[in-house]
C-alpha cells in the first residue's frame, strides 16, 4: 500500500485499536499500553508505513528562528560565502516558517563575542550556528543554550567537549598535513619557507588556522627537518601600503625564498604584491577560493589553494537545524567538508557546490 493513502483508520483498523491509540503513537505520546504499542507498530511495519514529515511541518504552522553567530568580515572574506550558505537554505524553507538573524562579532574581541552571544539569546532562537572564539568565551554561551535547551552547531572550529548538535569544517590538522605533502611536491629542493600569518596581540584568527600550522609543521619535521620555516606577521586590520613595506623588506633580504604558505583566505595580500613588483619566481599557497585568491591563481602568483566549500558549511548548518528540529530527525554529528586542491589548470572547474 502505497505511504501517502494510509489513513490513520487504516492503521487503526489494521492494529485493532482506536484512531487516538494511532494518533498517540505516530506523535509519540504518552498514555499507550505495551500491548497496543506492539499492535500499532507491527501494522505500521506491515503497511510499510513512512510518516510524511514535511507535510506534519508544514501543517504544524509555527516559526522556527535560526541565529548564526559569525565573525565580521569583507565582502571578499571565507565569510561571506558561509553567509550565502545559510541565507540561501534559509530561503528555501520559507514555507515551513524558517527565519534567520544574522549576529557578528569583532575577532579578537571578546567583549564584541559576548554582545554578539547576548544578542542571540534575546531573540529566544530555536537553534544556532555559532562560530567559536576563545574557548571560555564559547563554553560560557554553549552552555547557557544547553541549559535552555536550544540545539546549536559549531562552524569552522570542532569543540566536542561542548556536546554541540553536529560540526561543519575541515580536519584542519589533515588540512595542513596534506598542504606541506603538496607543496613539497614543488618546494622540496628549498632551503626556507616563507610562512605568512595576520596576528593581533600576538594571536591567530582561528583555532582552526593553528590546527592547520600544527599539521603542516608535523609533516615538514618528519620529511623535511632541514628546510626553515620563517614567520612573517602582516597585522591584521593593516594597510596594503604597510603590507608592502613588510614583504618588500623580507623579499629583499631573502632572495633564496620562493615558496611562501598562509592557513587563511588572505594569500592574495601576498600574491598582489608579487604580480605588483614582478617576482614571478615566487609564489604563495593559501587557503579558500575567494575571487581575489582565484584571479592570483591564474596570473601565477599563488601556486595552490586549498577549498573547503564554505557556501556547502552554511547551507548544511541551516539544513541540519532544519532536519532535527523541524523535522525531528537524526542528524550526522561530525561533518568534515572535503580537502581539495585548486591550480591554475583546474581552478575554472571547480564550482562552489550550490546545493539550494
Amino acid at each position: 500500500m502505497a505511504f501517502d493513502k494510509i489513513r490513520i483508520k487504516d492503521i487503526a483498523l489494521r492494529a485493532g485499536v482506536s484512531v487516538g491509540t494511532v494518533d498517540r503513537v505516530l506523535h509519540k505520546r504518552p498514555n499507550v499500553s505495551k500491548k497496543a504499542l506492539e499492535k500499532v507498530e507491527k501494522a505500521l511495519e506491515e503497511m510499510d508505513y513512512e510518516p510524511n514529515v514535511y507535510a506534519s511541518a508544514l501543517a504544524y504552522n509555527r516559526n522556527y528562528n535560526f541565529c548564526c553567530i559569525i565573525p565580521q568580515h569583507t565582502s571578499e572574506a571565507y565569510w561571506e560565502e558561509i553567509e550565502e550558505g545559510v541565507n540561501a537554505a534559509t530561503q528555501l524553507l520559507r514555507d515551513f516558517h524558517v527565519s534567520l538573524q544574522m549576529v557578528y562579532y569583532e575577532r579578537f574581541n571578546g567583549e564584541s563575542f559576548q554582545e554578539a552571544t547576548q544578542e542571540c539569546l534575546k531573540a529566544k532562537p530555536d537553534g544556532v550556528i555559532v562560530v567559536p572564539a576563545k574557548l571560555e568565551l564559547t563554553r560560557e554561551f554553549t552552555d547557557q543554550l544547553t541549559n535552555l535547551s536550544i540545539p546549536f552547531i559549531l562552524l569552522d572550529s570542532y569543540l566536542p567537549d561542548l556536546k554541540p548538535l553536529a560540526f561543519y569544517g575541515q580536519d584542519s590538522f589533515q588540512s595542513g598535513y596534506f598542504a606541506a605533502r603538496m607543496l613539497m611536491l614543488i618546494a622540496s629542493k628549498e632551503e626556507e619557507i616563507m610562512l605568512m600569518k595576520q596576528l593581533k596581540d600576538g594571536h591567530i584568527g582561528s583555532k582552526q588556522q593553528n590546527n592547520r600550522e600544527t599539521g603542516f609543521r608535523h609533516y615538514m619535521k618528519d620529511h623535511f627537518p632541514e628546510i626553515k620555516i620563517t614567520e612573517v606577521n602582516l597585522p591584521l586590520g593593516g594597510t596594503r601600503e604597510e603590507f608592502d613595506v613588510i614583504l618588500e623588506n623580507f623579499f629583499t633580504t631573502h632572495p633564496q625564498v620562493h615558496h611562501c604558505i598562509t592557513f587563511n583566505s588572505k594569500a592574495h595580500l601576498v600574491g598582489q604584491f608579487l604580480l605588483r613588483t614582478n617576482r614571478r619566481n615566487v609564489q604563495i599557497m593559501g587557503y579558500d577560493m575567494v575571487p581575489k585568491n582565484a584571479e592570483c591563481v591564474r596570473q601565477g602568483s599563488i601556486s595552490f589553494l586549498i577549498a573547503q566549500h564554505a557556501y556547502m558549511q552554511g547551507y548544511s548548518c541551516i539544513n541540519t537545524l532544519f532536519q532535527a528540529i523541524v523535522l525531528r530527525k537524526e542528524v550526522t554529528p561530525v561533518n568534515y567538508m572535503p580537502i581539495e586542491l585548486l591550480t591554475k589548470e583546474n581552478i575554472e572547474f571547480y564550482r562552489r557546490m550550490n546545493i539550494g
